[in-house]
This record gives structure tokens, C-alpha cells and sequence, in this order.
């Protein structure tokens, strides 16, 4: 088992990794960018939490399968 400080750092490390990635999207294509927000804003809220449920657990089964 990972001690606190270890597991600490990997959420932070994982946080940058997210802020990296979702800056590049919008330095590359802010179009695209917007055009997602405006339709994230018309999608239903029942469709969304589908959609962050869905995620949340391909992330989860993701760090689980590289982790261990």
C-alpha cells in the first residue's frame, strides 16, 4: 500500500495532466472549443450525468488496470 504523501502526489500529478491536456485543446482548436460548450449547454441534464458517470468509471477502471 501507498503511504499519503505518494497518493497525494499522484492526484497532483494527475490534476496537471488535465489542465495540460484541456489547454492544448483550447490553444489548438478554441473554435471547437466553444462550439462544444454550446452544445453541452443544450444537452439534457440526465444525458450529462450519464455521460460524467460513464467517464468517471472508464477513468477509475483505467488507474485501476495500469495501477494495480
Amino acid at each position: 500500500m501507498r503511504d499519503g504523501g505518494e497518493a497525494v502526489s499522484d492526484f497532483v500529478v494527475a490534476l496537471g495532466l488535465v489542465l495540460a491536456i484541456e489547454g492544448l485543446l483550447f490553444a489548438a482548436w478554441p473554435g471547437a472549443a466553444k462550439r462544444a460548450f454550446a452544445h453541452v449547454l443544450e444537452t439534457p441534464e440526465a444525458s450529462l450525468r450519464l455521460v460524467g458517470i460513464v467517464s468517471a468509471a472508464i477513468g477509475v477502471a483505467v488507474v485501476w488496470f495500469i495501477r494495480g
